[in-house]
């Protein structure tokens, strides 16, 4: 992995992640018993836990680095990035401003109000495309500038080359813990997890599901790849499904809804609808067309999310339907 004189690291979580069996969800899906395992990077720690603590150890420490008194930084209303950032400037003794795009909600759910726990301060933005929220958390910084603070932008999602190496410290963990590995399936939104495992295990290792948070996300996820290793990474080299986006980004989908279900009630363990539900639905797709087969050694990388949960109103009703048996 190609390091630069400008690459910090801050301690935020705790390392390594386990990795879990999960054989009933695998036999579920039509794989052996002993094909699947889960990375559990929901048990990072910090904030609730969740990816996004791996690529602030590097971004925030490069902020800490230059002397950085107030982080700003974007995201949708139930951003995990936004809360662990919150968290990550709590834990460091830093202001936190998040822009987030939308309007001010009714109530405070899910990620929302963890946001205000933490401490942060939430600025919105309105209904505006991406580069214009950009546009808004770079006016905010200099705001701060000119108050006498100094303001250090966290990237959207956390993701860039510097805030994906800590997915290439998560592949060598990988490497480590189950050297028979396969594949490795992630949700791909800011592009950054990704990136950061295919730069440390190759991109014939790695899944990537798109939960239609970036334009191009292959274009994005070669980009921060080849910025870590080093070496070129073509975006038609990327194992990358686009088939789980459905009406997009915040939208639940049946199959998203289907993987919820089956996860929770083969293995106890929870998703979120709009990553983690993404994932497991994009790995049942691939078994079922023959990208993951059985008797193969896979990875589902949980990278947390599950506060958003509760701030889903689409799945939540689904899952008080559930409840009363009305879904099955």
């Amino acid at each position: 992995m190609r390091r630069t004189g400008t690459d910090r690291r801050v301690p935020l979580g705790c390392w390594p992640t386990p990795v879990e069996p999960a054989p009933r969800l695998a036999r579920a899906l039509g794989l052996g018993a002993d094909d699947l395992w889960i990375k559990r990077d929901d048990l990072t720690g910090l904030g609730g836990g969740g990816n996004k603590v791996r690529k602030l150890e590097w971004t925030c420490g490069q902020a800490l680095a230059e002397g950085a008194t107030v982080l700003v930084t974007t995201g949708a209303a139930q951003s995990n990035h936004a809360r662990l950032t919150a968290a990550a400037g709590a834990r460091l003794g830093v202001d936190v401003v998040l822009v987030l795009a939308g309007t001010p909600q009714s109530e405070a759910t899910g990620n929302l109000a963890l946001d205000g726990l933490l401490g942060a301060t939430v600025v919105w933005a309105g209904d505006i495309p991406g580069p214009e929220l950009v546009s808004k958390a770079s006016e905010l910084a200099e705001q701060v500038r000119r108050r006498g603070g100094v303001p250090a932008l966290i990237p959207f999602g956390g993701s860039s080359v510097s805030g994906a190496r800590g997915y290439a410290e998560c592949g060598r963990e990988l490497r480590t813990q189950l050297p028979e590995l396969r594949t490795v399936v992630t949700a791909v939104g800011s592009g950054g997890t990704m990136a950061g495992l295919v730069a440390e295990l190759g991109a014939e290792r790695v899944l990537g599901v798109d939960c239609g948070a970036v334009r191009d996300p292959a274009r994005t996820v070669s980009r921060f790849a080849a910025g870590v290793s080093g070496q070129p990474c073509p975006p038609e080299d990327l194992r990358l499904r686009r088939d789980q986006v459905g009406d997009g980004y915040s939208r639940l989908t049946g199959p998203v809804m289907d993987a919820l279900l089956l996860a929770a009630r083969t293995e106890g363990l929870l998703l979120d609808p709009v990553y983690t539900g993404r994932a497991l639905a994009g790995l049942a797709a691939a078994v079922r067309d023959g990208g993951i087969v059985a008797g193969e050694r896979t990875v589902l990388l949980h990278s947390g999310g599950l506060p958003g949960l509760f701030g889903h109103p689409a799945a939540l009703k689904q899952a008080e339907a559930a409840l009363h048996g009305e879904r099955s």
